[in-house]
């Protein structure tokens, strides 16, 4: 053997092409699994990962795919990754990515490009109109960071760049866009190992801080907390109960919290804004000192920001603590802002009050009037559910969830009643868990984004309660589940109709037009869901009695397989006792 022949030996001993050596790194980070669709500018990753630990969870749509990886990301706590082909497949998964990143999900999208070396000659799929090369700018409105590779060598830095930047500060989604050719470039074999993935510390709550913030909340006749989505259970959460109930502080929260304090918690006000109850809302007001803990204070939770409705910023004074600076101060202004981890700040401040305040303050009328007013919700709602009248009324369907599924079921669900009304009125066990699409209310992610979270909880029963509308839209989760051997409940309560918005259209036009599913002949319409989850494998059944509902959720629940039940509902609208501005905009009276 030549000497040329040894070294070229030795050469190849040394290297790896990158894709091997990324789909390494991926492992070393814990990445489990992969979700995406195939395209010829990413089987060279695909055919790493197929020879390796990770499963590639196939999603035959990209926007499927970015829901999936969002529900697993938002079960576990863990980043989600997905897999992008080059143009379509990048443009088709925009609306999943983007509900991850308006919910601060972490959420790292990897996508091929076109080859490195056909850079400005327009190839095949390439997105080019506006600049060569160009499909990264779809992204960059709302992703943390997009990254392009332009070296097959910094493939395994920017790989590290994007797991860390979508999971520390404020999490969110990130892209990593890379040429289809440098997947197969020869790399150092010690890449994959060359950049482990180090996570800093978040920042914690200054000693002095939380002694001004304990100070506020001791010294206060009627203080409140506002708990965003932010705080998991653990340590945090154990100290936020310590706080409140050492000072016996009532707690509202937003739409994305429901479930982080139990539903039967006798301090907990529920849900503010335009689904909040009018006692939520009179204590919202009223509150002269509030503690927002990782929340920017939505639109639909703040009553369009009106202060006659919900929140009065002065007179209350506002301590907004959250990992993200642009969000203190953004909609109200602040009497104490703190960019802080959440868990560190409430341990933080339960800590400085006790100095304070060792002894506990009580206040049990506080808690009668919301235990009663929480009980009078729970049970005007059920006893609304049990009117056999069909098609069913939403209510009914709830109660029928809530009298079948174990404890610790996960309810996903997309845009309407399934959203709001199990938000404001669905009495969520301790053990359960409520996950639904938040900043960008995204219909179609309920279908999707549950079989991603039964991925990840595989011995719990995930539901995907949503409307007609969301499921016509992500038909493709239902074969998904059924390839994946993930038993999800896909609930569809079928109004034939996009029911919220054509309520809203006829409130404020008089009729709903474009709304409503009609055939040929101007009769109502819908495809029969459970023959089309028979066609894909899963169970399916139609639901024709009041009476079957429960007693096919028993079935499905005890079959552990996917399952799709058609269940026809009439359309009524959610209750509303808040204020949402929106009404006011169509009128023309907003200025």
């Amino acid at each position: 053997m030549t000497l040329d022949q040894l070294m070229d030996t030795a050469a190849q001993r040394d290297t790896v092409p990158a894709a091997e050596a990324m789909v390494a790194q991926l492992e070393s980070y814990g990445v489990e699994y992969v979700f995406g669709t195939c395209g010829h500018t990413n089987i060279a990753l695909l055919d790493a990962i197929g020879r390796s630990s990770i499963r590639f969870v196939i999603a035959r749509h990209e926007q499927t795919a970015a829901h999936a990886a969002d529900g697993y990301a938002r079960a576990t706590g863990k980043p989600g990754v997905l897999l992008l082909h080059v143009g379509p497949g990048m443009t088709n998964a925009v609306t999943g990515v983007l509900t991850a990143a308006m919910d601060s999900v972490p959420l790292v999208a990897i996508a091929g490009d076109i080859p490195s070396y056909y850079y400005g000659r327009h190839p095949h799929q390439e997105i080019n109109l506006h600049a060569d090369a160009d499909q990264a700018a779809i992204y960059r409105p709302f992703v943390k960071r997009a990254w392009q590779v332009h070296r097959a060598g910094d493939l395994a830095r920017f790989t590290q760049r994007a797991f860390s930047t979508a999971t520390t500060g404020r999490p969110g989604a990130v892209l990593l866009s890379v040429p289809m050719d440098h997947f197969s470039r020869p790399v150092p074999r010690e890449t994959a190992t060359g950049f482990p993935l180090v996570t800093p510390e978040r920042p914690g709550l200054q000693s002095a801080v939380a002694g001004r913030i304990a100070d506020l909340l001791v010294a206060a006749d009627r203080p409140l907390v506002y708990l965003g989505g932010g705080l998991r259970p653990g340590p945090g959460l154990d100290a936020l109960r310590s706080l409140i109930e050492h000072l016996d502080i009532p707690v509202a929260h937003s739409l994305m919290a429901k479930g982080t304090l139990p539903d039967s918690h006798p301090l907990l006000l529920g849900m503010p804004g335009f689904w909040g109850l009018e006692v939520t809302n009179r204590h919202t007001r009223e509150a002269d000192v509030v503690l927002a803990l990782a929340t920017r204070f939505a639109e639909t939770d703040t009553s369009s920001w009106d202060p006659r409705y919900t929140w009065q910023f002065p007179p209350a004074q506002l301590i907004q603590i959250d990992i993200d600076p642009a969000e203190i101060g953004r909609n109200f202004p602040v009497a104490v802002g703190a960019v802080a981890d959440v868990t560190d700040a409430v341990r933080a401040i339960d800590t400085a009050v006790r100095e304070r305040q060792p002894t506990p303050r009580q206040r049990p009328e506080l808690r009668e009037i919301i235990t009663a007013t929480r009980h009078v919700l729970f049970s005007e709602s059920r006893e609304r559910g049990t009117s056999a009248q069909f098609p069913l009324r939403p209510e009914r369907i709830l109660a029928d969830l809530q009298a079948t599924l174990p404890p610790d079921a996960i309810l996903v669900t997309d845009v309407g009643w399934n959203k709001n009304g199990v938000a404001q009125c669905y009495e969520l066990p301790d053990e359960g868990r409520f996950i639904t699409p938040g900043g960008a209310s995204t219909m179609g992610f309920g279908p999707a984004a549950a079989v991603g979270v039964q991925i990840a909880q595989p011995d719990r029963t995930v539901v995907a309660l949503i409307g007609d509308g969301g499921m016509g839209a992500q038909l493709p989760a239902v074969p998904m589940a059924v390839e994946q051997g993930a038993p999800v409940i896909f609930v569809v309560m079928n109004n034939r109709s996009h029911g919220t918005i054509s309520d809203l259209q006829a409130a404020n036009f008089g009729r709903s037009f474009g709304c409503d599913f009609v055939g040929p002949d101007g009769s109502p319409y819908s495809p029969d869901f459970a023959a089309y989850g028979r066609a894909c494998g899963a169970d399916g059944y139609s639901i024709t009695t009041a009476e079957e509902l429960g007693s096919s959720l028993r079935t499905a629940v005890a079959a552990r397989r996917p399952a799709v039940l058609d269940v026809p509902m009439i359309n009524e609208p959610v209750p509303t006792p808040g204020h949402w501005n929106i009404k006011d905009i169509y009128r023309g009276v907003f200025d």
